[in-house]
């Protein structure tokens, strides 16, 4: 039986980041503002997602900006996968914080979107990453 080179993926509400079924998870909910090709939230996190002592964890962080990426993208379409990322840390994340995220998509081809997130709290940049985002679903 041969294999399919395709990629399925389905929606179930299981996601780390965003999916209300998920109890580890941080179920944030991300705003799409499909005029601009962005997405926002407001999050705090608390001791459950620190490295070092009182310091938010640099692999929740990069997880963080790789959401609020796709959630960009989910301005133009449904279905879209992380393809590259490159995180920048610029400032340590205090548990506790309002950490405003935001994403914008600032190219777009057919398949291939690049992306800008942000981490910021009152208005400081702490984290930053360039996301290249691969498109799944069909394109009108």
């Amino acid at each position: 039986m041969a294999e399919s080179n395709t990629l399925q993926v389905l929606a179930d509400r299981g996601c780390f980041v965003c999916g209300t079924d998920n109890p580890a998870g941080l179920q944030i909910q991300l705003e799409v503002d499909t005029e601009n090709g962005a997405a926002s939230s407001r999050v705090v996190l608390d001791h459950r997602f620190q490295g070092w002592q009182n310091v938010i964890h640099g692999g929740i962080l990069a997880t963080l900006l790789d959401e609020v990426a796709i959630y960009a993208c989910r301005s133009q379409g449904e279905q879209f996968v992380t393809a590259e990322i490159n995180v920048r840390y610029r400032k340590p994340v205090p548990v506790g914080s309002t950490i405003d995220l935001k994403g914008r998509i600032i190219e777009m081809r057919r398949k291939l979107f690049k992306v800008e997130s942000r981490i910021e709290i009152n208005g400081t940049l702490h984290a930053e990453a360039e996301v290249r985002v691969m498109r799944l679903d069909s394109i009108s």
